[in-house]
């Protein structure tokens, strides 16, 4: 079993972050995370990263990776099955056992899914959460975007730039929640259209996805249909340390510390209102020097 001062759990933008601080405070730091990057690196642009005017969520994810490897810290995708608290944290991947004195917990969060009918079946076959990695298969062909948000928005961007038609469905009468910048850049593509006020009520298909329900009723041909309605917190950790939630999000004070001693927690799981990779980054690097404070005999 190998010895940590800090092991942070999710390699997105808190977590790498969070990596780069603590190895600048030569804390003993291991990362672990599944999914190196996480929702951030599917982001097919960012454009309100300071620094780079435009980049992909994936090449700006690796930049991170190797500023965190070129630090000397590892970097593990390996998932955690269970935390043990005791005078140390022991934490169990399906490969390895770890302790660690302290822990930041940045496991970010997932897409939600639609709960339409045959969603679970379809999937991979018509139905995707990611514009990023599927839109280049559905040059020429017909999609629907879901959402009502930033999410939606980019990704019908993305599409419009393969797909011959783009449709947004949104289930309010106009954008309440999407950046206007997106909404006019939308606006102003022509192979995208607009379906307010509607929902997917069903979805049908063969062998893969043909046609959409909406509202009940009306039906369009579809060859792809992409989700974005929004993302849940990854609570599974939470909830095994007993951390206190607000909303399903982990709440923490002014220095990313939750109500369990030496567990912090940065990034979209928690309770900060505005998620976006910056912020994630500012919560990563507070939560790894409120650690190396504490690890040194600071005030708690």
């Amino acid at each position: 079993m190998t010895n940590y001062d800090l092991i942070i759990i999710g390699a997105g933008p808190a977590g790498l972050t969070a990596a780069v601080y603590s190895a600048r405070f030569k804390i003993k730091t291991l990362v672990l995370g599944s999914l190196p990057g996480g929702l951030a690196g599917e982001a097919h642009e960012v454009c309100n990263f300071p620094s780079y005017g435009k980049i992909s969520g994936m090449e700006l994810m690796m930049k991170m990776v190797k500023q965190v490897q070129d630090l000397g810290v590892q970097i593990k995708s390996e998932e955690v099955e269970n935390i043990k608290q005791g005078k140390t944290f022991e934490i169990k991947t399906k490969k390895n056992s770890y302790t660690a004195k302290k822990l930041i917990i940045a496991t970010g969060s997932e897409r939600r899914k639609l709960n339409a009918p045959r969603e679970k079946e379809l999937l991979g076959k018509g139905i995707s959460y990611c514009a990023t990695c599927d839109s280049g298969f559905y040059k020429d062909k017909i999609v629907a975007v879901i959402g009502g948000g930033d999410a939606a928005l980019t990704a019908s961007l993305l599409l419009s730039r393969f797909a011959k038609k783009v449709y947004i469905i949104y289930r309010k009468d106009k954008f309440s929640r999407g950046d206007p910048t997106w909404v006019d850049q939308a606006e102003k593509t022509k192979n995208i259209e607009f379906i307010f006020n509607s929902e997917i009520t069903n979805l049908f298909g063969k062998s893969s996805l043909e046609e959409i329900e909406i509202n009940g009723k009306e039906k369009i041909k579809v060859d792809g249909l992409f989700i974005e309605v929004g993302s849940v917190p990854n609570t599974k950790l939470a909830e095994m340390l007993k951390l206190k939630l607000s909303h399903g999000y982990i709440e923490v004070d002014k220095n990313q510390k939750t109500n369990v001693d030496g567990v912090y927690a940065a990034g979209d799981i928690t309770n900060n209102p505005l998620k976006q990779i910056v912020t994630a980054c500012a919560e990563g690097a507070i939560a790894s020097q409120t650690a190396y404070k504490e690890l040194q005999g600071g005030k708690k």
